[in-house]
This record gives structure tokens, sequence and C-alpha cells, in this order.
């Protein structure tokens, strides 16, 4: 599995941070949204396994090129003006996942 390293950020964090951004940032520097932290693509699969209550094997196919090692922002400014992310990766994987399976047992057979 990639040794690429991302970082992913909950939805409802960005719309906070946009918000945030609009009643406490007045330069002109752009600001990157963001939670400073970032995991492996093996990492991600294995909260998304853990989300979903999935026990099997994780199998990595390594023919496929890694992509881009580091995707990672810099959100320094932010935090300086007192923003940070407030739904870590596990919680909103979790949180996604429940949404779903409630949304999926709405649907008629």
């Amino acid at each position: 599995m990639s040794e690429g390293r991302c970082e992913f950020l909950y939805s409802d964090d960005l719309a906070d941070a946009a918000v945030f951004a609009l009643r406490h940032h007045d330069g002109e520097q752009h600001l990157n949204v963001g939670t400073g932290t970032d995991v492996t693509i093996r990492e991600l699969a294995e909260l998304v396994a853990v989300a979903v209550g999935r026990r099997g094997e994780l199998v990595s196919e390594t023919s496929k090129p890694d992509g881009m090692p580091r995707k990672l922002l810099d959100v320094s400014r932010l935090a300086v003006l007192g923003w940070t992310a407030g739904v870590d990766l596990r919680e909103g994987l979790g949180r996604i996942y429940r949404s779903f399976m409630e949304t999926v047992s709405t649907i008629p057979a």
C-alpha cells in the first residue's frame, strides 16, 4: 500500500474554518485549512477497516505508482488566529460510516 502521506479534513471543519476566517482574518495572505496531521494510505485503510468493523487482511497493491510523497498543509496562520480542526480522522470516518448506514437503512429493498 502506498507510503505516500495525505491529510484529511472533515467537511464540517472546513465550513467552520471558512466562517471563522471571514470573522477573524482581514489580511491578504492566504489561509490553508487542514488538520496539520497526515497519515499514510495504509494507516487510512486501517482506520477505515476499524470504522466499518472489517476484520480481514489488508493487501497492498505494489504495482501502482505511489503518487505524491506527501500532501500536508501548513495551517500555522489559521492556528495563530485561534482555529484548529475539531474532528480527527478516526472520529470523522466513524461519523461518515454511521451516516451512510443510517441512509442505507431507509432505502427500500
